[in-house]
């Protein structure tokens, strides 16, 4: 893959995001026929599950995001009766900052192959409720790479 594609205003993004804090937020963005892009908030279904599974669910939504799997399927099913096509998933770091973490890493490629090839990873740091860092991260030659992305004070 080459650079990440990622829509020039992010303030959807952010907005739901910051919105989360203190957990984090998560979604996707996806790629129009068109070109534009679509913003898809999703819900953080990670406490949910945890209530329900806590060995396989070990953390909080504080420090982890997990897409509710029945909202994922209709977003899903949604942009393939649309042609469109999911270009980032994005979701917030509360108070820690924009990193990719090892626990988003083996989400993104577990066996160090990448989950879904071709998607990029947006990950925006959100301090005290306030976006103030963004990194996008995406798989090329083995590895993720990264580059900064503008958040607007």
């Amino acid at each position: 893959m080459s650079e990440p594609a990622l829509p020039a205003d992010l303030s959807e993004v952010l907005a739901h995001l910051a919105a989360a804090y203190p957990n984090e937020g998560c979604g996707v963005i996806l790629r129009e026929p068109s070109g534009n892009f679509t913003v898809r908030p999703l819900q953080n279904a990670y406490d949910r599950y945890r209530a329900a599974d806590p060995e396989h669910f070990p953390r909080t939504s504080r420090t982890a995001y997990f897409f509710d799997p029945k909202e994922w399927l209709r977003v899903s099913k949604d942009a393939d009766a649309r042609g469109a096509t999911v270009c980032s998933v994005f979701h917030s770091h509360c108070d820690v900052g924009a990193y990719f973490s090892a626990e988003d890493r083996a989400m993104a490629a577990p066996d160090d192959q990448p989950l879904m090839p071709g998607i990029s990873y947006l990950v925006v740091a959100i301090n005290h409720g306030i976006p103030s860092d963004a990194k996008v991260f995406w798989w090329r030659d083995g590895d993720f790479r990264v580059r900064g992305v503008p958040v607007p004070l």
